[in-house]
């Protein structure tokens, strides 16, 4: 029992998992919003607006400063690991996703003039800057907020 008060009391795993979750949330919103209908898958595909990855490191990263100081080991580490999530969402899977994209096109070229079946490659895979940038937002304002209460 212990454990579990322990693990609901922790601050920092409270900010990064309720930073993920609001920014999943706005995903699945905006669907709703725009497609009118709602799409669970939306809680965990990566890509789209805002970067739930951005996000929660963000406040990680943010909350351990705060609760641990902006000159401990344990804030350093956070936010080195911040940065290689940060870069992936946006570099590395954002290649991938138009690396898809362009695989998918040819695909299709192959389909039409050659009868192949095929199966589409999943294009939205990683963020554009903007989508990163309001991630992190989300997270450090979800850290702080936390931290206030």
């Amino acid at each position: 029992m212990e454990f579990l008060n322990e693990l609901f009391s922790n601050q920092v795993l409270i900010a990064t998992l309720i930073a993920w979750f609001v920014a999943q949330l706005v995903k699945v919103i905006k669907d709703i919003i725009k497609e009118r209908k709602f799409k669970f898958r939306q809680f965990t595909s990566p890509g789209g607006f805002p970067s739930s990855h951005s996000a929660a490191v963000s406040a990680l990263a943010t909350s351990v400063g705060l609760n641990f100081g902006f000159d401990s080991a344990l804030f350093a580490i956070s936010i080195i690991f911040a940065g290689v999530v940060i870069s992936d969402a946006q570099g590395i899977r954002r290649s991938s996703g138009k690396q898809a994209e362009v695989l998918n096109t040819i695909m299709e070229d192959f389909y039409t003039h050659r009868g192949l079946k095929i199966e589409r490659l999943k294009e939205f895979l990683g963020h554009t800057p903007f989508e990163v940038f309001i991630g992190i937002l989300f997270g450090i304002a979800v850290a702080i907020t936390l931290n206030i209460i």
